[in-house]
């Protein structure tokens, strides 16, 4: 017997809600529930903890979600906000599908107002599918937290003191915009013929590594960019020991530096940054550091994440056989 809620949100008496938020706080937390989203722009702050969410726009860009919180706003309480209490949408639980919507944390570059997440994700497993994610820097946390922070309150938000519990994400024909560390965390996610957008120079991605040999990985993705300088852009840093990301059939622009990762401000802990197949208008220039797969090895990170009933959870290889972890 299927027990799934069915809710609808828009601008108008014919909706059951004209907010996301209050379709969100009406479902009983052990539901299952699909909320379908009417166009428009929602200037809201989403969250979340409910167990198996699934919210359904009417298209990127057609269907967007808003808000502007920031990191370095300083707060009545006396502490700044934070990045991870700067999400325009958490949620966590046990599952969640995100399709046909967008996502935008519009608070402007990290270097004037600090981080500021459009997307955090704690839950089990999750899935994006046509989704677009827009911000500057740190766009799409995939928890879980590293152990310890390296400042005091550096984690301050929705799960500092909480267990550090894995997750796993698939996203889909995405659209990932930022500039600094806009895709980071400790979480298993696999990018599968999504777009990736810098939009100045950085860092695409910060792993922050974890107990499993999974990390980021990148099947099939175009990385470009809003006319960012060329070299100005690197595809990885790791944001803890044993970060890993993994690049299979991607295409760079000319914004990617030819080293392709860069070390967390000079720390030189082990990591993985792994690719197979991928191609660039100029010349991949790679150290040591850095690890070709064999055919075999790639073939091994290609699975999909499927959820739901008949659809096994994805198993990947990303280990780097040159390093030791």
């Amino acid at each position: 017997m299927d027990n799934t809620m069915t809710i609808t949100v828009g601008n108008g008496l014919e909706w059951d809600y004209t907010t996301i938020q209050q379709a969100l706080d009406a479902v009983p937390y052990a539901t299952r529930a699909v909320i379908r989203i009417q166009p428009g722009i929602y200037w809201e702050k989403l969250f979340s903890d409910k167990h198996d969410i699934t919210l359904i726009g009417a298209g990127e860009g057609k269907t967007t979600i808003i808000y502007g919180d920031a990191g370095k706003t300083m707060l009545a309480e006396g502490r700044k906000r934070g990045t991870f209490r700067s999400a325009t949408a958490f949620f966590s639980g046990e599952k969640l599908c995100l399709s046909r919507l967008s996502i935008v944390n519009d608070a402007g570059y990290g270097a004037t107002i600090g981080q500021a997440v459009a997307l955090y994700v704690d839950v089990r497993e999750a899935e994006l599918e046509h989704v677009t994610l827009s911000a500057h820097q740190d766009t799409l946390f995939l928890a879980p937290l590293p152990p310890e922070p390296r400042e005091p309150d550096g984690f301050y938000g929705p799960r500092m003191p909480t267990p550090r519990n894995m997750t796993t994400t698939l996203a889909k024909d995405c659209t990932i915009e930022g500039n600094v560390d806009y895709i980071f965390g400790g979480g298993d996610a696999l990018f599968e013929h999504c777009m990736v957008i810098s939009n100045g120079g950085g860092y695409v991605t910060a792993p922050s590594g974890w107990r499993k040999d999974r990390g980021l990985v990148f099947d099939h993705c175009v990385f470009t960019s809003h006319d960012t300088p060329d070299g100005s852009v690197y595809l990885m840093r790791p944001w803890r020991p044993k970060g890993k990301a993994t690049f299979i059939h991607c295409r760079y622009g000319s914004h990617i530096h030819p080293d392709g990762y860069s070390l967390w401000h000079g720390q030189d802990d082990p990591f993985t940054f792994a690719e197979y197949d991928v191609a660039a208008p100029c010349p991949i220039t790679r150290n040591r550091r850095a690890c070709t797969l064999t055919q075999a090895q790639a073939k091994a990170c290609e699975p999909s994440m499927k959820f739901g009933v008949n659809k096994p959870s994805m198993i990947i290889w990303v280990r780097n056989p040159s390093m030791k972890t």
